[in-house]
């Protein structure tokens, strides 16, 4: 079947209503979600049941740094820098040295078993290098495993950020398949102006985007998300304009802005949720429509091979070397490198010397098509199971909830307290996200004379209006007094 024009919204439509309804079911038999989605596209392909001719890498590659964009500036968004805080220099190492010792080891085992020149194999361990933000994203929060130790803000703080180094790594070494007369020490300069300018404009977008998205006094709360869309993509595009890294500098803005106090913040988070999960169903789907069965099955045997040479050796080592500056127990290295998941980054990645046209570009995406089908298949299967071996595992019964989950979920907090604004605090007459209100506490409610108003973040407090809190613990109150000034604040209800 061809794509036009009239058929491609009914084709589209179905696809991502069958991928639905199957991921639904999908893990009472212990299958990962995103593998089903590529087998999904798979059969509806030019070999499978619907006979979709697409062959187009060009197209299959912006599709993927498109969905890239919104996956990782999900997963930069759901970062509690509070619990990142005291690994993110476990991280940072993990998604720098980790994916160099992983390319390199991996490297040098494909050019010692096959044909491959040394520059094609290091291109074949960079594009295989990194961990999959969808992957562990959606992996890791869909199981609901809850881990010993900072082990999970370790893990996805490595996913969402180690993507800009295999990438930079993935460009290098293309570069010198490509460019045979240049040396390894030329594209140094490359390397440390993507990672440098990328990590940069992160940050400055960032604070740019808050500054824009608090003051810009939108009349509908619905645009409020397709306005950080814009902030989102803008800045990919600039970084990338100015020779930076533009997946670095979404996740690092992501991180920073959902760090925040934000207006309609709720409503942003939701939306970007469930843009995620579409981007991640679109991209596997895309990724199972340009793959022929055919051409993989007489790789099976070498990817295989090179697969669990990753899975139980390149990246071990990786984990291991990168984490040897700081204390931590032997069971949690084994853990981080058993959660090395393959996923749609990896094929994306494999596109790049496709459009290259270099000599062995067919060889390399179906190998690495075969690695990221196998590490879904066989990591993404044995997390639980491995994490309760290792015992790294939190017991079902104190598994932590992040606060980006309080928000999403509405879970009403163990208290709630009726503040009044007296005349003359110094709350009166400004906006609630410009008051630095506790993030462990929220306003539900605005009694304001004989009217209720449903607060957001550019409600504007009056004087004499109720504020019905709720919070965790007499602490939090205390924060909030000192946050709307506690010598005019008078308490009216207490704990319920």
């Amino acid at each position: 079947m061809n794509i036009t024009i009239e058929n491609i919204l009914l084709i589209g439509s179905l696809l991502l209503f069958i991928s639905i309804v199957a991921g639904k079911t999908s893990y009472k038999f212990g299958v990962p979600t995103l593998l089903l989605f590529l087998a999904i596209g798979m059969l509806a392909g030019s070999e499978g049941i619907g006979r979709i001719q697409f062959n187009n890498p060009q197209v299959a590659q912006f599709i993927g740094i498109v969905s890239l964009n919104f996956i990782l500036f999900s997963g930069g968004l759901d970062t509690n820098w509070t619990s990142v805080k005291p690994i993110v220099w476990q991280g940072v190492t993990l998604s720098t040295l980790g994916v160099l010792f992983t390319t390199i080891t991996l490297g040098l085992f494909v050019f010692f078993i096959t044909d491959f020149t040394i520059y094609e194999s290091l291109l074949l361990g960079s594009i295989v290098s990194s961990t999959d933000a969808a992957a562990v994203f959606s992996i890791l929060r869909s199981k609901s495993l809850a881990l010993k130790k900072n082990i999970r803000p370790t893990l996805e703080l490595e996913s969402g950020s180690n993507d800009p180094m295999a990438y930079v790594l993935t460009i290098a070494f293309l570069t010198l398949v490509v460019n045979q007369d240049q040396s390894f020490v030329s594209i140094l300069p490359l390397f440390f102006s993507q990672m440098i300018i990328g990590a940069l404009a992160g940050y400055l977008f960032g604070r740019l985007s808050k500054l824009i998205i608090n003051n810009i006094k939108l009349d509908f709360e619905g645009l409020y998300p397709v306005l950080v869309i814009a902030l989102m993509f803008v800045t990919f595009a600039a970084t990338d304009f100015f020779k930076g890294n533009g997946f670095l500098a979404i996740y690092i803005c992501a991180v920073y802005l959902g760090n925040q106090d934000l207006i309609h913040k709720k409503t942003i988070f939701k939306m970007y949720d469930g843009l995620a999960w579409l981007m991640q169903i679109v991209l596997f789907l895309t990724l199972g429509l340009l793959v022929f069965p055919s051409q993989v099955v007489p790789f099976i045997g070498i990817g295989l091979l090179i697969s669990l040479f990753l899975i139980l050796v390149a990246r071990p080592i990786g984990v291991f070397l990168s984490l040897s500056f700081f204390k931590m127990t032997n069971r949690r290295r084994l853990y981080i490198s058993w959660v090395g998941l393959r996923g749609a980054v990896p094929i994306v990645f494999a596109t790049y010397p496709l459009l290259a046209g270099i000599q062995k570009a067919d060889i390399i995406f179906n190998i690495v098509f075969f690695i990221s089908v196998t590490s879904v298949l066989i990591q993404g299967t044995t997390l639980s199971v491995v994490a309760r071996w290792l015992h790294v595992a939190l017991p079902e019964k104190v598994k932590p909830i992040s606060e980006t989950e309080k928000i999403i979920l509405d879970l009403p907090k163990s208290t709630l307290r009726e503040l009044i604004i007296a005349s003359g605090s110094q709350a009166a007459d400004k906006r609630i996200v410009d008051l630095n209100f506790p993030r462990s506490a929220f306003i539900v409610m605005i009694k304001r004379n004989d009217a209720f108003i449903r607060p957001g973040g550019s409600t504007v407090l009056q004087a004499n209006d109720k504020l019905m809190v709720i919070a965790d613990n007499q602490d939090d109150f205390l924060k909030v007094e000192k946050c709307l000034n506690d010598s005019q604040v008078i308490e009216d209800q207490l704990k319920l």
